[in-house]
């Protein structure tokens, strides 16, 4: 080849390398320098946007849903669960006549905290530090059950999760939580608290299991056994090996399944939101004449609780909640706690007799929802029913009341469960089934299955 033909292959040459560059350029021009954090990428987009990817990567990352019914249950496979003392599926514990744990509650337990994915620690809140009660309110209300439309989300209170995770002889290392290490992220989370349950007439010290929860993204790590596993460990090293929880999807095995029912005060705005369970064959202005309540109490004596009811109320609730196979047994110092109103987290309303004693009580709990992409409604409220004991007024009275009384402090739905004797007033006063179902558990324990009317206890989740 010539110096000449040289001379002309090379400016060739150059541009080819030119244009490739420039193309390569093109292509990376997107890249950041080093690597993005995604939680970083996923929070810098719009809310409606990250609304749309979280919905996605939700069913992405669950597959096939849990199962919601005993029958699909039967024909789902899980693998940890197999692996834990409870109740087995296949119907070997249907015959079940005495209660017992499980498995031997002294065997030894393990002191090394379990180990968790690379990248991730084991942490204990503080929940008397602001800061880290803020952390555990964003991980819930961004991630906690939501509903599927990804409209509507929980928005739990600070004052609310005090309430319902620091009862009397709480531990601060039963709120067990996992960290990211490279940015101290809160991505994890499960809590306990101690209480006493009657089971069939047999008293028993346990833990009830509250707010599991794991970040969306984060679902594929199979984080939530090594959660269960940790919490586990740390009640057993206090001694306890029994525990009582409650889900909205089946697992090995329930001992009761009831549904929530749900009893609309504000159906306009209800309507609005598009709040799920309304019923479908009904127009607004029909709804809301139909569900049009007094504007006044009727029950005589019906007054807000105050501290010196607590002796009232124990020996009240102590002789009603006897009645059932699964109650609470409260302390008078645990009937202070979680009976006591707290403004926007309990309310409890007594009957008084003409001769002072007390008759009747009632309490629902508040829980705040934030509503998604509404140009009028940022928030709707709901009224959970608590406990409720009568002796001398009709429940059908005293739960219209109860309605009353949550519209007038501007809850949007009431919202109960069909246990205990809770069926007396639900249909009468036009609460709606709903498709929820809530199904009670109990962690190494062995006793026969009940029905719905023989559950006296409420899971304040």
């Amino acid at each position: 080849m010539t110096d000449s033909t040289l001379d002309k292959k090379m400016p060739e040459d150059e541009s080819g390398s030119l244009k490739s560059t420039k193309k390569k350029q093109k292509k990376d021009a997107w890249r950041a320098a080093g690597p993005k954090d995604p939680f970083a990428m996923l929070d810098s987009l719009p809310e409606k946007k990250q609304q749309e990817f979280q919905k996605a990567l939700h069913l992405f990352t669950l597959g096939p849903s849990l199962p919601k019914t005993l029958q699909q249950a039967k024909r789902h496979k899980y693998s940890f669960w197999e692996t834990q003392p409870v109740p087995k599926l296949d119907g070997g514990g249907d015959g079940v006549v005495t209660c017992g744990p499980i498995i031997d509650g002294e065997a030894r337990v393990r002191k090394e905290p379990y180990s968790l994915p690379q990248g991730f620690s084991w942490d204990t809140l503080d929940l008397s530090n602001p800061t880290v009660l803020g952390e555990l309110c964003t991980l819930l209300n961004e991630n906690y059950t939501a509903e599927d439309d990804n409209t509507i989300r929980f928005d739990f209170s600070p004052e609310y999760l005090q309430w319902s995770l620091k009862p009397p002889n709480w531990l601060p290392q039963w709120h067990c939580c996992v960290r990211v290490d490279a940015n101290n992220k809160l991505v994890g989370f499960i809590a306990a608290v101690p209480t006493d349950a009657l089971i069939y007439e047999m008293k028993k010290r346990m833990v009830q299991v509250k707010f599991l929860c794991v970040h969306k993204k984060l679902r594929l790590k199979r984080m939530t056994p090594v959660l269960i596993r940790e919490l586990t460990r740390r009640v057993n090293q206090q001694g306890l090996h029994q525990a009582v929880y409650a889900t909205a999807v089946v697992l090995p095995t329930p001992l009761s399944s009831c549904r929530y029912w749900k009893r609309p005060l504000n159906s306009r705005k209800l309507a609005e939101v598009s709040y799920p369970g309304l019923s479908q064959t009904m127009n607004l202005q029909r709804a809301v004449k139909v569900n049009r309540l007094p504007e006044v109490t009727k029950t005589k004596g019906l007054r807000p609780m105050t501290k010196k009811d607590i002796a009232g109320i124990h020996i009240l609730l102590q002789a009603n909640l006897s009645r059932f196979h699964l109650s609470p047994v409260w302390s008078l110092e645990e009937i202070e706690h979680w009976l006591l109103p707290r403004e926007n987290v309990i309310d409890t309303y007594v009957v008084e007799g003409e001769d002072g004693t007390l008759t009747d009580v009632v309490s629902f709990y508040s829980v705040s929802n934030r509503v998604l992409n509404h140009l009028v409604h940022t928030d709707l409220r709901a009224a959970y029913l608590f406990c409720i004991a009568t002796t001398d007024n009709d429940v059908v009275d005293l739960m219209e009341d109860m309605l009353v009384l949550a519209k007038a402090k501007r809850f949007d739905v009431f919202l109960a469960l069909d246990v205990m004797d809770n069926k007396l007033f639900l249909e009468r006063l036009k609460f709606s089934i709903s498709d929820t179902s809530l199904h009670y558990y109990l962690y190494n324990w062995m006793c026969p299955t009940m029905s719905q009317d023989k559950v006296g206890l409420v899971l304040p989740n």
